[in-house]
């Protein structure tokens, strides 16, 4: 086992990764029931116990799905990787090929994706690929349903579509549901060949290479393999409700007209659905009660994506207890339960909730990131998750934007851009209006006091927004500066 890898890589068992409050590990269990390698509720419950051994008995689940544990030195890491193989727990190793938490028993699926997932694995096999990608490529076969991927971003993604009563798979790159850059419209098997194809030229650019550094000509290229161009504009409401229909239109990578453009919206997507979207509508978040074929699934959150162990232990008992089957890690840091009577998902939601874990998609912590932060991490200069549930109590019916908060410039909870972002630094809690963490805050106060600063401004967003403005658009409005002062000023207040 190496004794850690670097930062950027994704720590999985066998080389698990340097973080501020020691080495972190990550592993990706198969879905599927306990018969076909899936996580049972003992499963989940020996795995924690493992954790609370060798590690600081802090769990996670990633925005991706995926099960984390922290707090590993050299030698604990290899002795949990030894308990977890003995728990014999299928675990998927290689290129990431993703499929939705209810992939195969979500009756609201436009099509099953396991099947499809799985050849794009074989394929990526066969063509020796996935030591020639960089750890962080991805793919992602979205068969729609209650619980899309639209969220997820990936170097490929194929989403299922009906287009003339028959299922095509719109296949795009580098980016999420509605970023993503559409290349075509394809059956099952040209989709599989666009999408390794897709993987081929990443690899030939090398292990540092993404989707998004694929030229025009390349793309151009995958578009026209055996496949039908995508429309080059999808409206942003449906008029009506209706499937798509498919019409000769400009390619949105060549730009050349095949024929003379459709004379009616070539796409109508559900009413209320945006452009860019899978058939379904945006991704719901994966919290609270999914209907499936005679059952009902129950998703529950850890709150910024984090536990102790031995809640997460409790709450598995307790699944057990109730005749849950399978526990699967969901996007969104979320565990579903499956396989439990419908008629004990109150008994089993009050527990989570009793534990502290979010039950409800309108919680608003499920719109704060938090990174563990002091005392748990060494690089953290302020006490994250403090913070967090301090600003959530005081502002939750207006916390309806991204608020970031991290120990340190590293980002680790959130990488990309969020609304607000409160940094830890040498001169306190800093505030980064519409940026990520490694940007120059606006401003600064003590991190013990980060929480009152923030609901000031939250007031001011309140106050200022006019109607049907979105919180990061009034942000965008009210500059840096003026956000910076409201942060600060309730510092200066508590000083007359």
């Amino acid at each position: 086992m190496n004794a850690f890898s670097r930062r950027g890589a994704c720590p999985a068992l066998s080389a698990p990764m340097q973080t501020g409050d020691g080495l972190l590990v990550r592993l990706n269990p198969v879905a599927g029931g306990p018969s076909s390698g899936g996580l049972s509720p003992k499963l989940l419950i020996g795995i924690a116990e493992s954790a609370l051994r060798h590690g600081n008995g802090i769990m996670e689940v990633t925005a991706r799905g995926s099960l984390q544990i922290r707090g590993l030195t050299v030698d604990s890491a290899a002795l949990l990787a030894a308990e977890v193989d003995a728990l014999g727990i299928a675990v998927r190793t290689g290129v990431p090929v993703e499929t939705g938490p209810l992939a195969g028993i979500d009756p609201q699926e436009i099509a099953d994706p396991r099947a499809l997932a799985e050849r794009i694995r074989t394929a990526i096999d066969e063509a020796g690929l996935t030591q020639r990608l960089g750890p962080k490529v991805s793919v992602i076969v979205d068969g729609g349903g209650q619980l899309g991927l639209d969220s997820v971003i990936a170097d490929v993604r194929l989403a299922a579509m009906r287009i003339d009563g028959g299922v095509r798979w719109r296949v795009s790159v580098a980016g999420d549901g509605q970023s993503a850059k559409a290349l075509a419209f394809a059956d099952e098997g040209a989709a599989r060949v666009i999408a390794v194809a897709a993987l081929r030229m990443i690899a030939e650019k090398g292990r540092e290479a993404h989707a998004r550094d694929l030229s025009e000509r390349q793309l151009a290229s995958l578009a026209g393999w055996h496949s039908t161009a995508p429309p080059s504009v999808l409206p942003d409401i449906s008029p009506s409700r209706g499937e798509i229909a498919m019409s000769q239109m400009v390619s949105p990578i060549s730009g050349v007209v095949k024929k003379k453009p459709a004379s009616k919206l070539p796409i109508s997507p559900h009413e209320g659905e945006m452009s860019g979207r899978t058939e379904g509508g945006a991704s719901r978040k994966p919290i609270g009660l999914f209907p499936l074929n005679n059952a009902t699934a129950l998703g529950t959150a850890l709150p910024y994506g984090s536990m102790p162990a031995d809640k997460i232990i409790a709450l598995a008992q307790s699944a057990l207890a109730h005749g849950t089957s399978e526990i699967r890690l969901a996007p969104g840091r979320v565990l579903l339960f499956l396989g439990q009577p419908t008629a004990s998902n109150p008994s089993l939601q009050h527990t989570a909730a009793a534990l502290g874990f979010v039950t409800s998609a309108a919680d608003p912590r499920t719109r704060i990131a938090a990174c563990p932060g002091t005392p748990a991490c060494a690089s953290g200069r302020i006490a994250t998750r403090d913070i967090a549930e301090a600003i959530a109590a005081e502002n939750a019916d207006s916390l309806d934007f991204t608020l970031h908060i991290s120990g340190c410039a590293k980002g680790c909870a959130h990488p990309g851009p969020a609304a607000l972002t409160i940094v830890g630094g040498e001169n306190g809690a800093g505030l980064v209006v519409n940026a990520t963490a490694k940007a120059l805050p606006a401003g600064y106060r003590p991190g013990y006091d980060a929480a009152r600063g923030i609901g000031r401004v939250v007031a001011m967003i309140r106050s200022a927004r006019y109607q049907g403005e979105t919180a990061a658009a009034c942000l965008t409005r009210l500059g840096p500066a003026g956000i910076a002062e409201a942060y600060r000023q309730a510092q200066t207040e508590k000083r007359k």
